[in-house]
């Protein structure tokens, strides 16, 4: 009997919460332990796959967005596992050990349904590759090689450095991106020195309709548009845009509620347009329904094969999901219910009484 990618994603999809390779061989017949390492160890699986397995599932539209973002997979426990590193951690707020994955995210601009097209892992020692080098990466491949109509690119504060915002701008796309607060910005058209973000004063009309500022270190012509968008009672974000004709903190917050919807995050159904009908969050549904930290495996290569298989399982799920009308969660713990229902009327094992 062989054993190839396809079991082991039907593994990963099947599986309701223990997703380890011991588990698996215990479920198979005539299938090692060894052997599924081994497998696992010779096979070389690359982002390429999936976009192979997605490009005929998507749905492009003009008015589409590229979303790029990354998570940390908590690995805190295993210290001996390659390509682990301490990095911070948005969802913990703090730093951990883990295998940093940056995704590229596609959303149909019409009906909000979104795909992963494209991600990296984070390995600045084996590749000399920072975050911002693979989102570049990624960005000129949606462009040149997958050839996706987008308009809109919408990403984190990590990445809103003047390199990205200027190809963006070549590219004749909008971005909206968070500034960190501690990022030096002039509001006064060189009248003042720079200032924090967080230090500068707002009219009502600017809280209203956005205020034109320059980027410390941007060229001297260079002008974006900055929001003060509430996110939340306690949260503030402050939100730049290279399209100078946007007067509207309600739109732009419209804009940012698509990223919102793609991040672990718990935001409240007012907040962004396609928002509220859903709050389906990427990574969360990645994470719980795939078994995507789970793998404890030490082999980089194992690593990269069981990431790019939880990845191909997400997508499944989520297909069926928009197929059926259901949420990938009542996919995934359907099976569970299938099960359920067979053992209440066959139960393989009798309860009894005295």
């Amino acid at each position: 009997m062989n054993f190839t990618k396809l079991d082991y994603c039907q593994y990963l999809l099947s599986s309701p919460i223990n997703y380890t390779v011991t588990n698996l061989a215990d479920h198979l017949d005539s299938i090692s332990h060894d052997r599924i390492n081994r497998y696992l160890r010779g096979e070389k699986l690359t982002p390429r796959l999936l976009w192979d397995n997605v490009k005929s599932l998507l749905h492009p539209s003009e008015n589409g967005y590229l979303l790029f973002d990354d998570t940390v997979l908590d690995k805190r426990s295993s210290t001996s596992i390659e390509l682990t590193r301490r990095q911070y951690s948005g969802n913990e707020h703090r730093v951990v050990r883990g295998i940093g994955l940056i995704s590229c995210v596609y959303v149909n601009g019409e009906t909000g349904q979104f795909w992963v097209i494209d991600y990296r892992l984070s390995d600045p020692d084996g590749d000399a590759q920072s975050k911002l080098d693979h989102v570049v990466a990624m960005l000129e491949g949606v462009v040149h090689s997958k050839q996706l109509p987008f308009s809109t690119v919408l990403m984190d504060s990590w990445y809103a450095t003047q390199a990205l915002m200027a190809r963006i701008d070549q590219l004749n796309k909008v971005y909206y991106c968070p500034l960190k607060v501690n990022r030096r910005v002039d509001d006064s058209g060189a009248q003042q020195v720079y200032q924090r973000i967080d230090e500068l004063d707002w009219t009502s009309q600017e809280l209203d309709q956005g205020k034109l500022i320059k980027i410390r270190g941007f060229p001297k012509d260079k002008k974006v548009k900055l929001f003060r968008v509430t996110v939340s009672t306690n949260t503030t974000e402050f939100v730049a845009t290279n399209d100078l004709s946007q007067a509207s903190t309600d739109a732009v917050q419209d804009e940012c509620g698509i990223r919102w919807k793609i991040e672990v995050r718990a935001i409240p159904p007012s907040h962004g347009g396609m928002l509220g009908s859903h709050l389906e969050e990427f990574h969360r549904e990645l994470k719980q329904l795939t078994g995507l930290e789970a793998c404890q495996c030490r082999k980089a290569r194992i690593q990269h094969h069981h990431i790019a298989c939880a990845l191909l399982v997400w997508s499944r799920l989520k297909t069926i999901a928009y197929q059926t009308g259901r949420t990938i969660y009542q996919v995934k713990y359907g099976m569970l219910s299938d099960y359920l229902s067979e053992q209440l009327k066959h139960p393989s094992v009798q309860m009894s009484l005295a």
